[in-house]
């Protein structure tokens, strides 16, 4: 079994970080930097930092702001939002992004996958699927952070994004975001056993016990986390210990290069 990942989820809204329930992001978190430093320290695997306001225009990336975070992120860092061309992507990785994550693009464009898989190698795209339940014991995939129905189903989806080059799925439930109430077991497992790469389980941790479940009994190769992180006293050393008493192998505190 590979080592499982724990990454705190930053949401960039404007010109800080913001948090709330059900994609519903108002609630101000503070700036973004600070954040990045504090985790650095924190024994944490990846951080990922998505811009929930870029896929509403038509401006690139702020290249400039990640060129700023990244120099201060000892961590590989997975950069989404706002992503729609092949050399946004380019730029994003001399700026300090590790990965990309792609979401409302790759159903408007499904290509961009395979493009930033061809170019760039597998393992720099994070497809990132977000669902609502469909009344009927599925989901349905939605883009333009959780505004926009795609008539997508999940495994289906799941699975072509697999095909283009995905390298690993951030799969996340909209409904539990933000509650705290723990993950959507039977979506990341639906997911797990429908793909070969990595599933991310996103979406609800509230407790170290929430993350354990997601590995141990969903199969997710890592969990991201958001609320937990900024609203209670948890921290990802904690969730590591609590997933490696569960007998869950977990990598080893990432130590920054002080040259750097």
């Amino acid at each position: 079994m590979l080592k499982v990942r724990v990454i705190p989820t930053l949401l960039w809204k404007n010109f800080g970080l913001v948090k709330g329930v059900g994609f519903d992001s108002w609630r101000r978190v503070g700036p973004v930097l600070p954040a990045i430093k504090v985790y650095n320290t924190r024994e944490v695997d990846e951080l990922v930092l998505v811009d929930i306001l870029a896929h509403a225009g038509q401006d690139d990336p702020d290249f400039e702001s990640i060129d700023e975070f990244g120099q201060d992120c000892f961590v590989p860092l997975t950069v989404g939002g706002g992503i729609t061309r092949i050399d946004q992507v380019q730029k994003l990785l001399r700026a300090g992004a590790d990965k990309v994550s792609i979401n409302t693009a790759a159903y408007e464009r499904p290509e961009l996958i395979n493009e930033i898989a061809k170019r760039h190698g597998v393992q720099c795209v994070v497809a990132s699927i977000d669902v609502r339940q469909d009344g009927h014991g599925g989901y349905d995939c939605y883009s333009n952070a959780g505004q926009r129905a795609t008539g997508r189903e999940v495994v289906e989806w799941a699975k072509e994004l697999e095909d283009r080059g995905a390298g690993e799925i951030l799969i996340t439930s909209i409904e539990r975001d933000g509650t705290m109430q723990g993950y959507d077991l039977a979506l990341v497992e639906m997911v797990v056993k429908a793909v070969n790469i990595p599933v991310i389980a996103s979406g609800g941790a509230g407790n170290y016990a929430h993350m354990v479940q997601a590995v141990v009994e969903a199969g997710a190769s890592a969990v991201a986390a958001a609320s937990i992180f900024h609203f209670t006293e948890q921290t990802p050393a904690g969730a590591k210990a609590a997933l490696a008493a569960a007998g869950v192998p977990v990598r080893a505190s990432f130590k920054p290069d002080p040259a750097r």
